[in-house]
């Protein structure tokens, strides 16, 4: 079956529609009404793209997904890239919606289909962002005035304020966990691995459910883990990590780490480690990437922790 390549250009108020091939741009509201009347016109075996918004992509995303239309949800940046490597020589609206058609239909096998969240999955990403914007609030706040002695009496009450407002999102995580067994479940099980704790399980229970991976290397990679080799003929770069996934999942999977690296079982792997002149932080990204791969292969095959293999691994 021949496939029609759609690329849009998603904004708060209207969607740029494309088709590979084509000139033609159609702009439709981004409303349920005008959206669903759109989709039903496309061909059988349509496919569609977008770039990844803050929220104003999903609405699209889920109308086109019911009505059997293979949906591509896109890393800005790597259309960004894409855009760049084809000597894009306008950035306009009209242009940007062109160029994600063709970056579907040149792409298309090697993309993963969009395919929308649970309740509870999305509730759960939710609160996680939330409180990810806490905790960055707070160490910028103390960063701020913790100088001020004049300001102490006042930033401990913020201090305070904040403890008690991520306290809050803490234990709304666990109610909304409750509401899904399987993912309750799931989490429980990753709460065995030393280093995760509550937040982090139920953060990698909705990432390995919401995202069934191939493999732990995939996982990792989706997380921006994975380090990227620098290598040209006999030269050899520094190799720094992609860093493309979701940023809160990674931030806590090192916050994790350190915790896992005071582990007694772990203090042979971290000497290894040492003995070859590695940092700190480049230790703890070791220790990230294990958790991560773990609790993936936990979930995978539904085995219980072994801290004897997680140490020998």
């Amino acid at each position: 079956m021949k496939i029609t390549f759609i690329g849009g250009d998603v904004a708060k108020s209207q969607i740029l529609f494309a088709q590979h091939g084509k000139d033609r741009v159609e702009q439709v509201a981004n409303s349920k009404t005008d959206l669903r009347r759109f989709f039903k016109r496309l061909p059988t075996g349509s496919a569609l793209a977008m770039e990844a918004t803050n929220t104003y992509h999903e609405l699209a995303a889920q109308l086109a997904y019911d009505l059997g239309i293979d949906v591509y949800v896109l890393n800005p940046r790597d259309v960004s890239h894409y855009a760049n490597s084809i000597g894009m020589r306008a950035k306009t609206d009209p242009c940007d919606a062109r160029m994600i058609a063709r970056y579907l239909a040149r792409e298309h096998t090697d993309l993963h289909r969009w395919k929308p969240a649970t309740q509870a999955q999305e509730a759960l990403k939710a609160l996680i962002n939330r409180r990810s914007t806490l905790v960055s609030s707070r160490v910028a706040m103390q960063q701020s005035m913790g100088t001020e002695s004049e300001l102490k009496p006042v930033l401990n009450g913020l201090k305070k304020a904040f403890a008690k407002a991520v306290a809050a999102i803490d234990k709304a995580i666990l109610r909304r966990l409750k509401e899904e067994p399987e993912l309750a479940r799931h989490a429980d099980m990753l709460k065995d691995i030393p280093g995760i704790g509550p937040v982090v399980s139920a953060a990698l229970a909705t990432l390995l459910s919401r995202h069934p991976f191939a493999s732990a290397d995939a996982a990792v990679a989706f997380v921006g883990l994975d380090p990227r080799p620098r290598e040209s003929g006999t030269w050899r770069g520094q190799r720094k990590l992609s860093k493309r996934g979701p940023t809160e999942i990674r931030r806590l999977l090192y916050v994790a780490a350190m915790t896992t690296a005071r582990n007694v079982a772990m203090r042979g792997e971290i000497d290894r480690h040492k003995a070859k002149g590695l940092s700190a932080t480049a230790i703890y990204n070791i220790i990230a990437r294990k958790l991560l791969r773990t609790a993936w292969s936990m979930l995978k095959h539904q085995t219980p922790f072994a801290m004897d293999r997680f140490s020998a691994a």
